[in-house]
Formats: C-alpha cells, structure tokens, sequence
C-alpha cells in the first residue's frame, strides 16, 4: 500500500495553508470590495481553485494566512458547502511570505502542504506527496519551466530530483535554470526551526539555506501555471479552467461559461471565451475573453475585449473598452471608449 492510500486509510490527511495576504492591488479596482480569495473564477471561488489540486481527502483543514478583509473570508466559508475546514490566521502587518507561513506555526503539525495564493495550475500534489516520502528532507517544490525565468525563483535539480540551488528572481547572467519555484510545496513542520522571527522572505531566505543542505526536493509538473493576480493572467485561468471543464455547475456555450444557461443574452450577442455569472443581461454587442460578474448589464453595439466587469454593473450602448477593469456598481455611459486601465464607481 502506498503513502497516499495509508494516509487516506489512517485519516491522517494533510493541513493545507494558503498564502494570501495581500490586498490584490494588480485586481483592483475589484478587490477593493471583494478579498481577492473570495473572487469567483467559474463556480469556485479563486481560494477553492488554488487548493482544488489536492484530493479532498487527504484535506484536513485549509489555514488562510490573510491580511486583508479576513472577516469576509471567514463568513464565506463559515456559511459555504466546501468538504473542508477553514481557519483563519490573520497577518496584522505585512510580515512577507516566510513571516506569513512562520505566523501559522502554533496551529501547523506534522506533513503539510503550502501553496501561493494566487496559483491557478493543474498540479495534482500525489506524486509532489510521493516524491516527498521517496527523498526526506524539509520540503519538495512544484517546479514549472519558461523562457524567461528572470521573474521567478529558479532551481537546479539533479538526477535524483533534488534541488541542489535556489536563486530568487536572479538577473540575466544569473540564470542556471528555466525550471521555476511554481508556488505550491510539501513541507515539514521542521522547517519553523531555521525560520526567524518576524517579516521575511521564504523564497529568499529559506529555500537557498535548505537547498544547500540538501534538504529540498522539486518535481516539474506539466499542464498550465498561471499566476491568476493581474487581469490579464485573470482571463487566462477562466479560459483553462473552461477548456479542462474544471466546474461542476453551469453550462459551456460557445467557449464560454454561464452560471445560469437561462442568462439574458439577446439571440445577436457574441460572447467568446468568457466568464458570465447569473443575473446578467447581455444586448447585441460583443463580449471576449471577459469575465462579467452578477448582476451586470451590457447593452448594445457594444465591445468588450480582455476586459474584468464587476458586479452590477452597467455598460451602455455603443461603448468599446479593451483591457478594462470595471468597479462594481459602475454605470459606464453609451459611446465610451477606453483601452487599458481602471473605471472607478462614483459611489
């Protein structure tokens, strides 16, 4: 019998921390309502999405280690139907992603796992779980390969699957690697031990200590990696999650999702590769690549391109934006027309 099968038999299922602390600035002006974890991305809100890669089972409690509207947080899923429990450690200043894990400790035990709390990806944590098991050692990380690595943390692996360095976000004529920390570990609660008090970084100052100890294992994964905080990576994790079928309420048309397939979209209306939530009414206009929230209005001849509309909002006819986030409760004029950017509620 295999580690997973007796940790499933046994009970012995894992704690699971979600590292989201911050405010959401690159969503906002969405997030200035609405805790970024809680945004909905299909049927599940984008904190569900970045732990759905671990089998229900084997979830013992999720910890959100949050610094920014946790009360909102902690009244969803006191009231939502998720198979897990949610506890709730706040972050009362920024104490960086070491400090925000090392702030968790007094509640954390044994084999746990962490993930970054804006990583929307199709990782499945069994074989990181094996792997794990197979080499010791404190922790074992997700790995992804890109082009340009110069914007992550990179890591050199030998043939054993250990991670025999770790550079964070390292220079051009740094580079050794194009595998990349994608945000999501299997960690040992030893790890407290090296960790210092206060605000720190664990990609800078805990991964290259353990990786020269020979501490520190990584598996690449394959798939999709997508840092779901910025708008435009926003789009792109609604599109996987519909091309994977990752929902299991509402309806596919045209290659986009609709929570209600009773929505009010007129007969002319062309919705492409976007994200629609109940309660919307869509005129005879265009709408790709976008994610509209409920309750939201779009009259006619209008265009929306790569663009985030928030809730109960209203577009007016004739208006062309492209890249756009909309403020909730927002009432866009006919005949607007903007690329890029903000438009704020006057509310």
């Amino acid at each position: 019998m295999g580690f997973i099968d007796r940790l499933k038999r046994e009970g012995n299922a894992m704690q699971v921390v979600v590292l989201a602390g911050g405010v959401g600035s690159r969503l906002r002006p969405w997030t200035n309502q609405i805790p970024k974890p809680l945004l909905p991305m299909l049927d599940k809100t984008l904190l569900e999405r970045v732990v759905e890669g671990v089998s229900s089972d084997l979830v013992d409690e999720v910890i959100v280690a949050g610094g920014y509207k946790i009360d909102m947080i902690r009244q969803y899923f006191a009231d939502a139907d998720v198979d897990f429990d949610v506890t709730i450690v706040p972050e009362d200043e920024p104490l960086g992603t070491g400090g925000a894990l090392a702030n968790c400790s007094d509640i954390i035990s044994g084999t746990f796992a962490c993930f970054n709390g804006d990583i929307v990806s199709s990782l499945d944590v069994t074989p990181l779980i094996e792997l794990h098991k197979r080499n010791g050692g404190i922790g074992t990380l997700a790995l992804w390969e890109v082009e340009d690595p110069t914007r992550f943390g990179i890591v050199g692996l030998d043939v054993n699957s250990r991670i025999t360095q770790f550079k964070e976000k390292p220079k051009k004529e740094e580079v050794f690697s194009n595998l990349i920390n994608a945000g999501s570990y299997i960690l040992e609660d030893d790890i407290f031990e090296i960790m210092p008090e206060g605000k720190h970084s664990i990609e800078r100052e805990i991964f290259p200590v353990l990786a020269a100890e020979g501490k520190l294992n990584g598996m690449q994964f394959d798939g999709y990696f997508i840092d779901a905080g910025t708008p435009e990576s926003w789009s792109e994790g609604v599109q996987e999650c519909i091309r994977k079928k990752r929902f299991s309420s509402g309806e596919v048309c045209g290659g986009s999702w609709f929570s209600n397939p009773m929505a009010k979209v007129t007969e002319g209306a062309r919705v492409v590769g976007s994200m629609v939530e109940g309660n919307v009414s869509i005129g005879n206009s265009e709408v790709i690549e976008s994610t509209i929230l409920s309750g939201s209005l779009v009259g006619d001849n209008s265009v929306l391109s790569a663009c985030l509309i928030g809730r109960n909002a209203t577009i007016g006819n004739n208006c062309n934006l492209n890249g756009v986030v909309v403020d909730h409760n927002s009432i866009i004029p006919p005949e607007t027309s903007q690329i890029g950017g903000k438009w704020l509620s006057q509310e």
